[in-house]
């Protein structure tokens, strides 16, 4: 972990601050002349040595202590070789370009990842209006920066921007001292006293990282391990804090956790015991790198024997700095049953690269999400403008796990969800816009009658009202959800050489009037809904009750059903069937829950096209 120092001299902020700059990734640049560097870990922590075997790591005994063999090592080297293939090291050239980027952010890591950054400042300079409004507008002149997005109202309050094309992730914690010291140990615990929750959260990526590098035997191998299954993460579509999944804190640790079972182990060995081990972690028992250790702070600490929110997280990963937290606690049973489906995948191929069966690219293929499912929710968002586009999709999309929650919570976890992390746009319309995109099936195993169909407009509609309480809404945002079969999924989110799905046999249909901008007019829009009975209105402010799971006939639809700007509920009800589920690219791997339905002869329920 690497940090960074420096002073924002701009207007009345002029040494105030003190900015941190933390590379979460763990992965140190290539160049490693760096004047600007204030390196703040030990050297032991940064030791590419094996850790002797007497030394403990963890709260466990090591599961084993074997080191490589000489078929581990050619894995090893066709991994890296891999690695380096697909540019996952940083050139010198655009490591000197971070470098000049940290230069001039002192006057405010594989290729093309977040710079992630911490600025602290003395008590009387606060978050609310100092950060996000002064320091704010002084970024908004700058020439440099682009796409500056505050996000005040997340659980860790950021600053987005990109600096001279480096993306930046600027957090802001106010400590309580009048002068922030040149020499500032943010692992102190000091640095905690009489602080708020969201200062906390903020100084805890720091802190953590700090941590977790001292926690590991062997940082090069942690490093090539977390840079390997972060590349992994990306291709699978598992890599989302905020829709779900996992970010890069929670890869890390749970890597860590990986190289205290086996300090010994080359990153091949790692890579392919960390699915072994995962495959069978029994959720919700918590990875933690160190005992939780309480203090006279007095901040909470995850602990379900005490706290009873913590008893409801599906995948605990804690933190090990001081105050311990659930750094997953935005994992939904859906987003889990996901990960747990590629971890499953992972396994397999990683045993097959063992056999020399497969080849380490083949763990890294593409999953092809928009072939996996047969029904879909469109998340599509709209601004007059592309900087409220910005500001909007911030918002919308750190709201999307609600819609998750929201749709699990409504059909009793029957309707499961996958939410992608990816966005999409069109690039044929002139409007500011883009699209997430939901996979829906439902939950395998459980019977229902047939004909049985998920409502879920109040659901739908109860999130769009939750969507509109945004502080910073402006006339021309707004959101429209509908339920797309695959057949339907729009052309543009295939990219070159992907498969795309066979046409619509509405493609002929008459297309609604568009306004100037090209996109829907609201005359459009209601004569689109009355066409297509499966779209989600949320124009509608009325909320009508929510309902779980509605059993109607396929295709029986009322004209009240359909609804428009002037009033009505919401249309959101997908229709099920009893056919085999279509074995689809990066879903034939079953886990062990499921093999019974399988054995049985029982046949798998599914969401109809």
């Amino acid at each position: 972990m690497f940090s960074f120092y420096a002073n924002l001299n701009s207007g009345n902020l002029a040494g105030l601050f003190h900015l941190i700059v933390l590379v979460l990734h763990f992965i140190s640049p290539t160049n490693n002349n760096n004047n600007i560097l204030s390196l703040m870990v030990s050297s032991e922590s940064l030791s590419e040595s094996v850790a002797p075997p007497t030394m403990k790591y963890g709260i466990t005994k090591p599961l084993s202590l074997a080191g490589p063999t000489e078929a581990d090592l050619q894995r090893n080297a066709e991994l890296e070789k891999f690695l380096r293939e697909s540019e996952l090291y940083e050139s010198e050239e655009e490591t000197a370009r971070r470098e000049e980027v940290l230069r001039r952010l002192d006057q405010v890591h594989g290729p093309g990842a977040d710079l992630d950054t911490l600025c602290v400042g003395p008590c009387y300079v606060n978050r609310e209006e100092d950060f996000f409004i002064l320091l704010h507008d002084i970024l908004a002149e700058m020439e440099e920066v682009r796409e500056l997005q505050p996000v005040p109202d997340a659980h860790v309050p950021v600053m987005k921007f990109k600096f001279q094309g480096i993306s930046i992730d600027l957090l802001y914690a106010s400590i309580t001292l009048l002068v922030i010291p040149e020499d500032l140990d943010i692992s102190d615990q000091s640095v905690l006293c009489n602080v708020d929750g969201p200062t906390v959260r903020s100084l805890n990526g720091c802190r953590v990282a700090d941590r977790i590098l001292k926690l590991v035997p062997n940082a090069k191998h942690f490093r090539t391990t977390l840079r390997c299954l972060k590349f992994w993460a990306k291709r699978r579509g598992v890599y989302s804090n905020v829709t779900g999944f996992l970010g890069g804190v929670n890869w890390a640790l749970l890597v860590a956790r990986i190289c205290q079972f086996y300090p010994n182990a080359i990153p091949s060995m790692l890579v392919s015991r960390f699915f072994r081990v995962y495959t069978q972690w029994r959720w919700p028992n918590p990875v933690m790198l160190c005992p939780i250790e309480e203090d006279e702070l007095g901040f909470l600490v995850w602990d379900p024997r005490k706290n009873p929110k913590d008893r409801t997280h599906h995948m605990p990963i804690i933190t090990p700095a001081y105050p311990c937290m659930n750094s997953s606690y935005n994992v939904s049973p859906s987003t889990l049953r996901v990960m747990m489906d590629q971890f499953q995948i992972g396994n397999k191929i990683c045993e097959d690269v063992e056999l020399n069966k497969s080849q380490w690219p083949s763990l890294f293929e593409h999953y092809f999400f928009f072939e996996a499912y047969k029904n879909y929710l469109q998340v599509e968002i709209v601004a007059a403008d592309n900087d409220d586009l910005l500001a909007w999709k911030g918002w919308v999309e750190s709201r999307l796990r609600q819609l998750t929650l929201k749709i699990e919570r409504d059909t009793n976890g029957t309707l499961q969800c996958h939410p992608y992390p990816n966005e999409f746009a069109d690039m044929s319309k002139p409007c500011p816009h883009c699209a997430f995109f939901m996979g829906l099936q439902r939950q395998k195993g459980v019977k229902v009658q047939e004909g049985q169909r998920f409502d879920i407009r109040g659901t739908v509609d109860e999130f769009k009202q939750d969507v509109n309480m945004y502080s910073y809404w402006i006339p021309g945002m707004d959101i429209y959800i509908s339920h797309v079969p695959r057949r339907e999924i729009p052309a543009y989110v295939f990219p070159d050489g992907y498969k795309r799905p066979r046409q619509s046999r509405n493609t002929t249909q008459h297309t609604p009037e568009k306004d100037a901008k090209g996109c829907m007019s609201s005359e459009g829009r209601r004569s689109k809904r009355k066409q297509e009975t499966h779209t989600v209105d949320v124009e509608s402010d009325k909320l009508p009750k929510r309902a779980s799971i509605s059993p109607q006939n396929i295709g029986s639809v009322s004209p009240a059903s359909v609804s428009s700007r002037t009033g009505g509920s919401s249309q959101m009800i997908i229709p099920e069937e009893s056919l085999q589920e279509v074995k689809t690219a990066g879903l034939q791997n079953q886990s062990s829950d499921d093999k019974s339905t399988e054995d049985t002869g029982e046949q798998k329920p599914c969401i109809s096209e």
